[in-house]
């Protein structure tokens, strides 16, 4: 009997499909890799199992970072297995080739993406043959209720309707390997022409986004603020006061951006107005109309990205997993990767069945509005909400009709900010009564707006949230209630007064705010239902834009700030870089929304795969010649004067596009030779780094170099005097034990110790780019080192705080610490630094989680964290360095003997009986935290009382000082 493969994106979806069919179709056997019944054969990938390469014979090796080998533009592409699922593939392959399976069902996710990783599976299972030859159909899911799964297979594609978006998914693959290997090939070849590494990525829609974060900061760093007025007027009329603010009513838009009809550009003038209107009566005219306002469209995933980044701050690739998870996991919304607002013309019966659950769900405050839209018959067909000319292969988010249960706070929070959205569309317009009163004074004009909510309509379901926004009481603005003024009345202008302002740049991306830039290609559009009209000419699609933002923060190209993005100076270089070479393709954001234009054509079989390809290979063969043919010796741009002075001359030093170079005494000459890179080892100085460099002689430790091999490594960086040439250069310094090997004496007088060494005892500074115990280096009570203890302040790319250290030596343990770096694997790891008193140096230990299977060693779980942070910074120098030996797991640690007991003083406080020293520390931070002896203005500072006055000998001490003090109130019992 024959049989039918179902491949789904992943394990979940695979359940949930056998799920929706065994009722109709029979129980299903589990297999290790995949489900089975007599009919079909469902199994899974997990997410890409298979990526294009270049053939083995246009496949650069060596010397790929040259321009030698530059363009690569393949004929066709071949196909390698992702490496980290290759037991997968094979398992799927094995499937798909079975004999007794005589066609396939893509069951991936529904958008270009899922259609790519099928596509690829099947072809990679075919062989040379390009494909398997059997039958192929589509299961396109909205929802994953397993009513609509049941539905999707009651009504699947075929091959043929697939075939555009198929062909669109293979040309956006293959379009940004050219781009981006080329690109980065090319700009790396540029920038690494005068020795070093300096890995420069570019990519065909991560690199025109950056350049809209990089134009937005430009315009802000050159912004000039000027001085403008405007004059407040009170009036008080019989029936009480208003406000009003001055206005020139034939002021007409000029080129001047800043310039409105109520700024008045001089302190003077903006006097004048209000000496001239005070104490004066005014003639009022006014105009009272009603309007309305409607709810916002649904959403799509963009719209929903940018609003939970507002509301809640969530970054746009957490709203996207959180709405994967509510739609993949709990079946709470439809699809989410979606770029339509609207809902399918015969979706009104199944609006009526949502509002229908959200009336019986359980949610206390939304489920009288659910109960009012269906007793009023709000859900009716509406050409705003039901619409089949703008519904695409997907259609808006909204909740399914099932009711979701379990939800995190995260769930919870956009969960809710969906549902409110669905009810608002079906609910009436708000209604207001919107009064425009003139109070002419002389021959000035006063206005005053006023907007008073008549009837709530949609905006009831937010509550008093939304009132507040839309009424947005200000000064003379809308949203104020007005008193009345008769007719013929007069009032007297009681009070005029200038307020002087000042005006402000245009604000910084944030998450929300760039995702619309990119929904528009940057062009500044603000009433959304044009927007929607734009997004197909805009950069990447709303499943693609928050890994392309996360991508650039990853590559160091932006950095966040609390909801801020803020472009760095690698940003400003690489865009700097393109537009001297005049590659404006990869400068401009509206150029490159053309391209995914065309790809969406594609999809709807309007423009040729061939066509694209052939202008996405032309542009790589043009971006790669003019980087290789560039033959002057900067790039022209906008660069900085530092303020500290050449070292080797006294000159000006000024930035170019390579260095910092000092430029002579009057700053237009070559100078006197003295300069230094802007991107050693392939990092790039931000203009303060350059200038505290310049200032201090090193600066550091800084993570982000990279070493000509590639790999990572963290240093601190000085200028340094090199007598044989004359002049000053700049040198790497990796904190090795230089002092120790020197014998240079080390002063700690001025440093607040962070605690005691878990060793011996004695103090831990900050030293170098280590925390190192006092008796660890040559100081002058001690010439000659008796300790070892030494921990590195970056381990493995993870920053190590000082609060994290004292708390180290204080409890034995740190924080969960969440951005170490593999040296071997590459993958960032979470884990604990902790105290291994059997290895005798500080190590790590990972979260206990419950698994059937064995914890995977890590390369970083093989060597002490101490051993790590040397191996990482000195991969500049030995990037193959040998392994540690294996340390013993920290989790399988004895506990610390009991060998030490308290005397008088410190027994009062934890009570007598033998202790471990770790102990110890724990119970004195319990009797502080019971009795409330942390300074509430500084928490590391603990405030002694009756019984800790004799322990501490003073007042106050500082949380690291814990462990020396209780220290000296300890007396051993054997052996520590």
């Amino acid at each position: 009997m024959t049989k039918t493969l179902v491949i789904a994106e992943k394990p979940s979806v695979a359940q949930d499909i056998v799920r929706a069919l065994t009722p109709a179709y029979g129980k299903f056997d589990k297999h290790e890799d995949h489900f089975e019944n007599e009919q079909f054969v469902v199994t899974s990938a997990v997410g890409h199992l298979v990526e294009i390469q270049a053939p083995e014979e246009f496949d650069v090796k060596r010397g790929k970072w040259s321009f030698a080998n530059l363009p690569v533009i393949p004929p066709r592409f071949d196909l390698k297995p992702v490496d980290k699922t290759k037991s997968r593939l094979n398992a799927v392959v094995k499937q798909a080739k079975r004999k007794d399976v005589t066609q396939l069902i893509n069951a991936c996710d529904a958008g270009r993406e899922g259609e790519l990783i099928f596509r690829l599976i099947e072809q990679y299972a075919g062989g040379a043959k390009g494909g398997l030859g059997k039958p192929i159909q589509r299961l396109w899911l909205q929802s994953m209720t397993p009513q609509a799964i049941r539905e999707g297979f009651e009504k699947l594609r075929s091959e043929q309707q697939m075939q555009g978006l198929a062909d669109a998914a293979r040309s956006r693959s293959e379009a940004d390997w050219l781009v981006g290997i080329n690109g980065t090939r090319a700009m790396t070849a540029f920038n690494s022409r005068d020795g070093g590494f300096f890995l420069t990525t570019v990519g065909r829609v991560q690199t025109p986004t950056l350049s809209l974060v990089v134009d937005r900061e430009d315009k802000i760093r050159k912004f000039v603020s000027r001085d403008y007025w405007e004059v407040h007027g009170t009036f008080d009329a019989q029936a009480g006061q208003y406000l009003g603010k001055w206005f020139n009513p034939q002021w007409k838009k000029t080129e001047d951006a800043e310039a409105k009809a109520d700024r008045v550009w001089s302190a003077a003038e903006a006097q004048a107005i209000a000496a001239a209107v005070k104490g004066k009566p005014a003639t009022v005219t006014e105009e009272s109309k009603p309007t309305t306002q409607a709810s916002p469209l649904l959403f799509d995933l963009t719209s929903l990205q940018r609003e939970a980044n507002g509301k809640f701050g969530f970054s746009a690739k957490t709203t996207l997993a959180l709405a994967q998870s509510l739609y993949e996991r709990h079946k709470a919304l439809t699809y989410p990767r979606t770029d339509s607002r609207a809902l399918p013309e015969d979706y009104v019966p199944v609006a009526k069945q949502t509002f229908e659950m959200l009336a019986a769900s359980g949610m206390r405050h939304l489920e009288p509005f659910a109960q009012q839209a269906i007793g009023a018959g709000y859900v009716r067909p509406s050409k705003r909400i039901f619409d089949n000319s703008k519904v695409s292969d997907h259609f808006a988010i909204i909740p399914t009709t099932q009711a979701p249960s379990g939800l995190s706070e995260a769930e919870q929070k956009l969960y809710d900010l969906v549902v409110r959205r669905f009810m608002a569309v079906f609910f009436p317009s708000a209604e207001y009564q919107v009064t425009t009163r003139i109070s002419k004074v002389e021959h000035h004009s006063f206005k005053t707006e006023g907007k008073v909510l008549v009837k709530p309509g949609w905006l009831a379901i937010y509550g008093k949230e939304a009132a507040n926004e839309v009424e947005d009481a200000k000064e003379g603005d809308k949203g104020q209630p007005l008193v009345a003024v008769q007719p013929g009345e007069q009032p007297r202008t009681s009070d005029a007064q200038p307020k002087g302002l000042k005006t402000k740049p245009p604000a910084r991306y944030s998450e929300a705010t760039l995702l619309g830039a990119m929904e528009s290609a940057g062009k500044q559009i603000d009433d959304e239902e044009l927007r929607s009209a734009m997004q197909e000419k805009g950069l990447g699609t709303p499943a693609t834009r928050a890994a392309i933002i996360e991508g650039l923060l990853t590559e160091k190209y932006m950095l966040r700030e609390g909801r801020e993005l803020i472009p760095t100076a690698k940003a400003f270089q690489l865009m700097t870089l393109l537009r001297g070479l005049e590659v404006d393709e990869l400068c401009r954001a509206d150029l490159t929304g053309e391209w995914e234009y065309k790809l969406s054509q594609m999809e709807k079989g309007a423009l040729s795969r061939a066509a694209f390809m052939q202008e996405i290979a032309a542009m790589t063969e043009r971006m790669v010649k003019k980087a290789k043919e560039y033959d002057r010796d900067t790039i022209p741009g906008d660069y900085a004067t530092l303020a500290t002075p050449c070292p080797n001359c006294g000159g000006i030093v000024k930035e170019n596009y390579r260095r910092y170079a000092c430029t002579g005494v009057h700053g237009t000459s070559e100078g006197c030779g003295f300069s230094f890179t802007k991107s050693p080892a392939g990092r790039t100085f931000e203009t303060a780094e350059a200038e505290q460099l310049l200032r201090d002689r090193r600066i550091g430790p800084l993570e982000g170099f990279r070493s000509k091999a590639g790999w990572p490594f963290v240093a601190e960086v000085g200028i340094v005097r090199d007598e044989e040439a004359g002049n000053f250069k700049l040198e790497f310094d990796f904190g090795d034990d230089k002092d120790e090997e020197s014998g240079e004496i080390v002063d700690f007088s001025h440093q607040h110790s962070l605690g005691a060494c878990p060793k011996c005892g004695a103090p831990v500074f900050e030293h170098g780019a280590n925390y190192v115990c006092a008796k660890a280096v040559p100081t002058p009570q001690q010439a000659v080192p008796s300790c070892d203890f030494k921990s590195g302040q970056i381990i493995l790319q993870q920053p190590i705080e000082r609060e994290q250290m004292g708390k180290l030596l204080a409890t034995g343990k740190t924080d969960l610490l969440e951005k170490f770096v593999s040296n071997r694997t590459r993958r960032a790891f979470k884990a604990f630094l902790v105290w291994d008193k059997e290895a005798g140096k500080v190590n790590f230990e990972f979260e206990q989680r419950e698994s059937k299977y064995p914890a995977r060693k890590t390369a970083a779980a093989k060597t002490g964290a101490a051993g790590a942070a040397r191996t990482s910074a000195a991969a500049k120098k030995a990037p193959a360095a040998k392994k540690a030996p294996a340390a013993k797991k920290t989790a399988a640690r004895k506990p610390a003997a009991a060998n030490y007991r308290p005397d008088a003083a410190l027994a009062a406080v934890i009570g007598d009986g033998a202790v471990a020293r770790t102990e110890v520390v724990k119970k004195v931070w319990d009797y502080v935290k019971a009795h409330n002896l942390q300074d509430p203005k500084d928490k590391r500072v603990i405030v002694a009382d009756a019984k800790l006055l004799p322990v501490f000998g003073k007042d106050r001490i500082n949380m690291f000082e814990l462990t020396g003090i209780v220290g000296q109130h300890l007396h051993s019992q054997g052996e520590a």
